[in-house]
């Protein structure tokens, strides 16, 4: 015990009985405040929204949505929210979350994941960009009632692979 002991980050998968734990962490990390077809949402998305725990805490976690795209009915995947609580960041958090989104689209052939995120969050704009996202459209009054009020949206499209593993 002591000096050396490795930290564990787990993740674990959002269900009813602990949707409370996601929903005191957006409180705490976003100047949003989301609706109960956001929880639905993230809650229908299955392994698609995760929990991060640092030693059995509850610091950080991913939301998405799967949505059908227009015409093809493929499916796209889009991150309603990722966070992580303030000291808890720089540990690999936000990268092991991501990261677990990012593999399960690549293991189900979803070739488009997208996002939107404020003009002003350079922060979490450069930590996108470092996993292959690109700002591919700036949208002006997004967010009704925050500063500044446009967003950009960060897309990843990758090829679908064609070898099984």
């Amino acid at each position: 015990m002591g000096a050396g002991r490795e930290v564990s980050i787990s993740l674990d998968g959002v269900r009813d009985k602990n949707l409370m734990q996601l929903k005191k962490l957006n409180l705490a990390l976003f100047p949003v405040r989301y609706n109960d077809k956001y929880y639905a949402d993230a809650l229908a998305s299955g392994e698609f929204t995760k929990l991060a725990y640092y030693s059995d805490i509850c610091v950080g976690a991913i939301a998405c949505r799967l949505e059908k795209k227009e015409g093809g009915g493929q499916v796209r995947v889009y991150i309603m929210t990722l966070g992580v609580l303030a000291p808890y960041r720089g540990l690999g958090i936000g990268t092991k979350l991501l990261n677990h989104v990012l593999d399960l689209c690549s293991k189900q052939n979803i070739s488009e994941v997208y996002l939107h995120v404020q003009t002003n969050n350079e922060d979490a704009i450069n930590f996108y960009k470092k996993f292959g996202f690109e700002i591919t459209e700036t949208i002006q009054n997004y967010y009704t009632n925050i500063t500044p009020p446009d967003c950009y949206v960060l897309t990843r499209y990758t090829v679908p692979s064609t070898t099984k593993k």
